[in-house]
């Protein structure tokens, strides 16, 4: 007797994942051949770095080439936070089109296209972490650890930047238009790259801003960079501090989000 076997559907969260991995292919392939959406990941990491350290690098330590050493990484988190936005923007974009009614007509979970945009972003990550890192090296930076090291906090900062992307979705879920995404997600990333670490010390602000200052968490990632790029001591508890901050942003905003897709579409 021929035995019969029959195809079973595969289980719901490995389906997710082959789903979501299948629409990150889609979402990178749509970046690559609009590498204008990039210009916010490449080119400005070196205007910034130009900017704060040429002009006022020597105001602030003194020297430019020990600034550099400072605000590198930085301006590095800066950039990665900024760059997050987009994430948002485009998918208000995207829904505004009707593209995500055409997911919903597929034979696919609901959440994939979304986790498939987020995960598709990490190029965006990748691309400005290379970019900075190399024009920082042209400038006359120079990792003080070694080699692991360095690879390790672009890493924690890839995974911090895909964490945080999280709420500016949610943002592009609940916003009408795509320029309302983009003006709330700034009014909320520009206080927390400014009233931070990123381009002094804290001991050098005033005394009321310094508690948010420590407690903010882009100033616990460059602090975390700092110590793996220059060997900074105490790194460490910065290191779990920005690793605990990215598990909360996916706790908090990642079901906030896909609540509000599934409203949204």
């Amino acid at each position: 007797m021929t035995a019969i076997v029959l195809d079973r559907p595969a289980p719901k969260p490995f389906k997710l994942i082959r789903h979501s991995l299948e629409l990150t292919k889609r979402s990178l392939i749509k970046t690559m051949r609009t590498p204008e959406q990039l210009i916010d990941v490449t080119v400005q990491p070196v205007l910034f770095m130009i900017i704060f350290v040429y002009i006022f690098g020597g105001a602030i330590s003194g020297s430019t080439h020990d600034y550099l050493q400072f605000v590198m990484p930085g301006i590095l988190a800066q950039t990665i936070a900024m760059g997050a936005i987009a994430i948002g923007v485009n998918l208000n974009t995207d829904i505004e089109k009707g593209i995500f009614d055409r997911f919903r007509s597929l034979p696919i979970p609901r959440a994939a296209p979304l986790i498939g945009a987020v995960l598709g972003d990490i190029v965006r990550y990748v691309l400005v972490t290379i970019s900075t890192f190399g024009f920082a090296y042209v400038m006359g930076f120079r990792v003080g650890t070694d080699a692991l090291h360095a690879i390790a906090g672009c890493a924690l900062a890839v995974v911090f930047a895909l964490s945080l992307s999280w709420a500016p979705v949610l943002i592009g879920m609940i916003a009408r238009t795509s320029g309302a995404v983009q003006g709330i997600c700034f009014l909320i990333v520009l206080p927390l790259t400014f009233a931070s670490n990123v381009f002094v010390g804290t001991k050098t602000l005033p005394g009321w801003m310094q508690g948010f200052v420590r407690n903010n968490p882009l100033s616990h990632l460059v602090e975390a960079m700092r110590g793996l790029f220059l060997g900074t001591p105490g790194y460490g508890v910065h290191v779990w501090w920005t690793l605990g901050w990215s598990a909360a942003l996916v706790a908090i905003f990642m079901p906030l989000a896909l609540r509000a897709y599934r409203r949204k579409v």
